[in-house]
């Protein structure tokens, strides 16, 4: 299996560590989050390794990985960005955001999850937003989960009270899935490409509108792979500091 990391946005909350750096090559205890990432995918033998770059590409320093390039990072989101690997999306694959870090077992839970599309839901999540004051619980992509299943998933699309838990931003597609994700993406950008979930437009969609689109529109079953704790987004200069005292893996 492989995996696609999504690290084409130019990570402004994090300024002045990404003055001259893209996000994913910010050091969290010493290493790189990029970095941090390959070697926790290896652990599960995932070395195949795709990076959807844009903002200061050209720096991602990291042996041993693949590109596809986004040179519309400074207009698009990341389900467009997802797209410019779409030859990719005829194998089965891990996604990442690029700026999380997590525990190799983190990966081991996602990889024995059942069925075509599994994310990690941590059912810790609120533990991780006491005194993040920088990114509020209204920025976290909470999960709906019913019988067995995420039902929605995203950012003010599941109230706090409701909420499983928070998606990580890793997930696990099967062939047929990416495939169909790649499909839909572009028939609606087709048709206009005019509002989309909780995006005023297609281009600047979230993957998580995506996927509940799938959920709603084509009967996708999505599993969670539940998680509590062992990972952390690094999205602030607060969240960077915080990480640093807490990450020990």
């Amino acid at each position: 299996m492989k995996a696609i990391i999504v690290a084409a946005g130019m990570g402004r909350r994090l300024n002045p560590y990404t003055d001259d750096r893209p996000k994913c090559m910010v050091p969290v205890g010493g290493r790189p989050i990029l970095e941090r990432q390959v070697a926790a995918l290896g652990a599960h033998g995932i070395e195949d390794v795709v990076v959807v770059r844009g903002y200061l590409g050209d720096r991602i320093t990291v042996p041993g990985l693949r590109f596809c390039e986004n040179p519309e990072y400074q207009r698009n989101n990341i389900l467009a960005s997802l797209l410019y690997a779409a030859a990719e999306l005829d194998d089965d694959f891990v996604f990442s955001y690029a700026d999380i870090v997590f525990h190799p077992d983190v990966v081991g839970a996602l990889a024995t999850t059942p069925g075509p599309l599994a994310l990690v839901i941590d059912r810790k999540w609120a533990d991780a937003y006491e005194g993040r004051t920088e990114h509020p619980v209204s920025e976290a992509e909470l999960a709906l989960v019913e019988g067995g299943r995420v039902r929605r998933v995203g950012k003010r699309a599941v109230p706090a009270s409701q909420a499983a838990g928070e998606f990580i931003g890793l997930a696990r597609f099967d062939a047929a899935i990416g495939r169909l994700l790649r499909d839909e993406y572009r028939r609606l950008a087709r048709a206009g490409g005019g509002p989309f979930g909780n995006a005023p437009r297609l281009e600047v969609a979230y993957l998580t509108d995506m996927i509940n689109h799938l959920i709603d529109a084509r009967g996708v079953a999505v599993h969670p792979a539940w998680i509590d704790g062992q990972w952390r987004e690094i999205d602030t200069t607060q969240d960077l500091e915080r990480a640093e005292r807490i990450i020990g893996w």
